[in-house]
């Protein structure tokens, strides 16, 4: 009983990856949706059911069996990784629409890359451990929620040399779009407290990025927050000060 509550909870997940419904799926059992709710609640699938329903998906009843073993989930890639992902623009692309969970074929759809230049992007991929290729491929993420770039990295220098000018070049006064700009004189112990605040903000970001990923990508849209704090004058007003003057934050030196 075990494991088939484990095979039914890998499914659900499954389906929610897909952003398929319980109504999809009572379409293609020809039940209610209020049948399949209960064959849910009460795991109570038959094999033909189980494949019917893995179909939908184009999922075979032993991938599920796979979602149950323990999986490898890297939460970095290596340096030279990142630099092999910055040197290929396609590649970073690529890349960048498997973590988002976008399927092979939305891939195509919306970038002028040839299914040639698109599966040989994904071989590196699965070579660096970022995603696993599979058949007819289907792309399976394998990062963890924790994952992250390298401090100072490849991506974090390619970021600031090409990605973040580009994105301060906006009014930031269509929907969706927010700017807030705030000045002020903080202590050591309030600048720390303002830091754990965005650290939080930074986490729900992940939690909601996350949770939207079951979602269909037609309703879901490339967002990025900035988030940023600093003891910090700017530079026109530093030709002003007096020697001897600037202050030396706690802890630099």
């Amino acid at each position: 009983m075990a494991q088939t509550s484990a095979i039914v909870d890998a499914l659900k997940r499954a389906l929610k990856e897909h952003g398929l419904t319980y109504q999809q799926v009572a379409e293609e059992l020809t039940l209610s949706e209020a049948s399949v709710k209960r064959l849910f609640a009460e795991r109570q699938f038959s094999l033909k059911r189980l494949d019917q329903v893995c179909n939908l998906m184009g999922l075979e009843i032993s991938d599920l069996i796979r979602r149950l073993e323990p999986e490898v989930r890297i939460d970095r890639l290596t340096v030279s990784q990142e630099q092999e992902l910055v040197s290929d623009s396609a590649l970073l692309l690529v890349a960048i629409c498997a973590l988002n969970r976008w399927r092979f074929q939305q891939i195509l759809d919306n970038y002028q890359l040839s299914e040639h230049q698109v599966i040989s992007r994904l071989a590196s991929l699965d070579r660096m451990g970022l995603i696993e290729l599979l058949p007819d491929n289907r792309i399976k993420a394998l990062i963890s929620h924790d994952f992250q770039w390298q401090k100072n990295g490849p991506i974090q220098q390619f970021f600031e040399s090409q990605v973040q000018a580009d994105f301060f070049q906006c009014r930031f006064n269509r929907p969706g779009e927010l700017r807030l700009f705030l000045n002020g004189m903080l202590s050591p112990r309030s600048n720390d407290i303002m830091q754990q605040k965005l650290r939080r903000l930074a986490l729900d970001f992940r939690h909601c990025h996350q949770d939207d990923l079951g979602l269909p990508l037609h309703q879901r849209f490339g967002v990025s927050m900035m988030l940023a704090i600093r003891p910090w004058e700017v530079a026109v007003f530093q030709q002003y000060r007096k020697p001897g003057t600037a202050k030396v934050y706690p802890g630099s030196g």
